[in-house]
């Protein structure tokens, strides 16, 4: 079996044990997830819902962001970890987007990456999640699990996800961090990956290493 075989066996069994596994941040519109994914920078997802639910009250459209002063934005965000960091950012990214793009996220690479505050992960999220266009996010989950597989053996993120997209069709580029994200809370943890219960463990080069070595002892 090829490397792209097995990736396509990999995320198609992976879909059929979490078939709901889908982006895990709330938002309703684009900028939202925009300002959803800088706080998620070392922070839970399930922390960061809590910390919207109210700030996209407060705040409701691009321009109460864009005005905020660095003192009130820090006082919203502050239970989440580099608020002030987060604060300066998220102003910054939203006055960009209304005096550069009159309001609107843009849906091209080049033009996330020149936001404050956006990388590489965040705009693919935003071209996969909220536009539905191929991309592969790497988060710490997806960079772990996919060397674990055996599917990569870089650490950097953008050498993973150019493996990731060599090896999977592009149906399943945006499939792929949300199922690493399900798998990695739910089987393969970072303390010690529960791979006798494992769905995918026969396809995966650590889980067949484990045994092997286990099996010689």
């Amino acid at each position: 079996m090829t490397d792209n075989e097995r990736a396509v066996k990999i995320v198609e069994t992976l879909h059929g044990n979490y078939p709901q596994a889908d982006c895990t941040l709330d938002f309703e519109h684009t900028w939202q997830l925009l300002i959803a994914a800088i706080l998620a920078a070392q922070c839970t997802d399930a922390r960061v819902n809590i910390i919207t639910a109210d700030l996209f009250v407060n705040y409701p459209d691009l321009i109460s962001f864009a005005t905020a002063t660095q003192e009130e934005m820090e006082q919203a965000i502050k239970s989440c970890g580099l608020f002030r960091n987060k604060a300066r950012a998220i102003i910054a990214c939203c006055q960009v987007l209304l005096d550069k793009y009159d309001g609107e996220v843009p849906q091209d690479m080049d033009s996330l990456l020149e936001l404050p505050g956006i990388g590489r992960k965040i705009a693919n999220l935003i071209l996969g999640d909220s536009y539905g266009i191929p991309a592969v996010v790497v988060d710490t989950h997806c960079a772990r699990i996919t060397r674990l597989l055996g599917l990569t053996s870089h650490k950097e993120p953008p050498k993973i996800e150019q493996d990731l997209m060599r090896l999977l069709p592009e149906k399943w580029w945006i499939s792929w961090g949300h199922l690493m994200v399900a798998h990695g809370r739910e089987i393969c943890k970072a303390r010690q990956p529960v791979c006798n219960i494992c769905p995918v463990a026969l396809l995966c080069s650590y889980a067949v290493g484990t045994a092997d070595g286990a099996a010689g002892k």
